[in-house]
């Protein structure tokens, strides 16, 4: 506690507290144009902090890393383009409240969720780090290949109406994640003698052709009706409109604190990432509604527990990199960088060489979250004006961001070309119902299992047996199997449901006039 109080004094001053709202501010409109996130904006802002101060500097690059995962909800909602992948959820109910006049609304929802959601995590860093610590050990490649197998077989039966489907767009991301060059071998493997493949194909420029680029065509071909809907939205003058009801604040409760625990669970473990969360929260929240067939056509619990999830993975995927110096996600392995410019060495030592600065690190998230709610509270009669611009103005900025998010991959038009191939892979994928978002994540993890996975088989000396002294694993692959079972079960219940034959009183009795003929 002592060394808390120091945090904050460090922290509480006007200098440090300018450069959080700065960091928050930049991250919140990196959130909100597709396609640059707060990977790019924090990788680009760490050379910049050189001259600030080690306290100022992590500061800043937090609260891009927290604004920008706020900030993404934005175009989410507005225009059904998420700012990250992350957010895609969050479209799913978020978009279709918009279309009838509920923006400001969704909005301010989604603003609420993701500062309850990061600071709730914030604080669960705060106090279980380091016993956390403790149980992160426990989770070998052994355990993270189960962990894996089984987030993605979840997420892709929960993600679109057909199990199988899932599963297969889940599996084309894997396959895809094993472009470039072998992970043992260093022998290229589908790179078609082409150097910029020798990496793999970059996630950003896949991403936003996939999200982005593909969801801006898909509106092209429908831009009257959407110019006729969002006119219409923009008539809307029901104060209840632009406002969270109580109501829909008891609804929203157990959803928000349900996705907060999600996300801090995932944001623990190393390799799952906030997609894997905020698709865990929507799914679960459906699961446990008493109407599951409305989400999807503008149920705000579906916003709320999207991006409570969202949020709570940043700070919780700190603690791996505090307590053991394993980066639990993206911006915890950039920040690393970050760490070791301005002195310091994530890891166990850092608790006890530097506690002063965790504990000013500590309290810069908690202020962070603070501002990230002023800034977007203020900030959403801004953001949602873009909904009265008509498409046709709209699409082609978009496009020109798109394109520019995708350049700064790796500063090469390859990645550009990259980008158009998978906006015709995504175009075909939501007009054939495929969710395009369990590719995404089974394109983020794959090389994750396969690297997993072949450590598994030399841990176990290719023996199944040698399972039973990997409980959690066991566990895992328990859970995979009946996640399966289960989800074939209702989903066939649900067809079956909806072609049972109507009750013989309410069918038409047969004539009997071609019979008597």
């Amino acid at each position: 506690m002592t060394q808390l109080i120091g945090g904050f004094l460090d922290v509480l001053n006007l200098s440090t507290l300018v450069w959080i709202a700065v960091g928050v501010t930049v991250g919140y409109v990196l959130g909100v144009l597709p396609g640059l996130g707060k990977a790019t904006g924090v990788a680009v802002s760490i050379p910049l902090t050189f001259y600030l101060g080690p306290v100022a500097a992590i500061a800043m690059l937090i609260g891009i890393a927290k604004g920008s995962t706020a900030g993404s909800a934005v175009s989410a909602i507005l225009l059904n383009t998420p700012g990250e992948p992350s957010s895609a959820p969050t479209a799913l109910d978020g978009y279709p409240l918009a279309r009838q006049g509920k923006a400001q609304k969704a909005l301010k929802m989604g603003l609420f969720a993701s500062v309850i959601g990061d600071f709730l995590s914030t604080l669960i860093l705060i106090c279980l780090a380091a016993p956390l610590a403790q149980y992160a050990l426990l989770i070998g490649p052994v355990e993270l290949c189960a962990i894996l197998v089984f987030s993605l077989t979840f997420i892709g039966g929960l993600s679109g109406k057909s199990l199988t489907k899932g599963l297969i767009a889940g599996a084309l991301g894997i396959f895809f994640a094993t472009v470039g060059l072998e992970t043992e071998t260093f022998i290229p493997r589908m790179t078609f003698d082409l150097l910029e493949l020798d990496d793999g194909i970059p996630l950003v420029p896949m991403a936003i052709g996939m999200l982005a680029v593909a969801e801006m065509a898909i509106q092209a071909g429908n831009m009257r009706a959407l110019d006729m809907e969002m006119a219409q939205i923009a008539d809307s003058g029901n104060p209840d409109d632009r406002r969270v009801t109580r109501d829909e604040w008891r609804r929203c409760a157990v959803p928000i604190l349900r996705g907060t625990l999600i996300g801090s669970v995932i944001g623990i473990l190393p390799g799952l990432g906030a997609s894997v969360a905020s698709f865990l929260s929507y799914g679960a929240t459906r699961k446990a509604s008493d109407d599951p067939d409305s989400f999807g056509t503008g149920r705000i619990e579906g916003v709320a527990a999207a991006e409570s999830a969202d949020n709570a993975v940043v700070p919780s995927s700190l603690v791996p990199l505090f307590a053991l110096g394993i980066p639990g996600s993206v911006i915890a392995a950039i920040l690393i960088a970050a760490f070791v410019l301005h002195g310091l060495t994530p890891g166990p030592l850092m608790f006890e060489q530097n506690p002063r600065m965790v504990a000013a690190v500590y309290a810069a998230m908690l202020c962070a979250s603070l501002l990230m709610l002023v800034i977007g509270y203020f900030g959403q009669s801004l953001f949602a004006q873009v909904i009265k611009v008509p498409m046709r103005l709209i699409i082609p900025p978009v496009l020109f961001l798109c394109c520019i998010g995708a350049y700064m991959e790796s500063g090469s038009v390859f990645a550009i070309w990259i980008m158009l191939f998978f906006t015709v892979f995504g175009f075909f994928a939501k007009k054939l119902d495929f969710s395009f978002v369990t590719f995404l994540i089974g394109y983020v993890i794959g090389p994750s299992i396969e690297l997993t996975f072949r450590q598994s088989l030399q841990i176990l000396d290719h023996k199944w047996t040698n399972l039973l002294v990997h409980p959690i694993a066991l566990v895992f692959i328990v859970l995979t199997a009946v996640t399966l079972v289960l989800l074939a079960r209702a989903q066939t219940t649900g067809k079956n449901a909806r072609t049972k034959p109507r009750p013989t009183g309410a069918e038409p009795q047969p004539s009997t006039q071609g019979r008597n003929r």
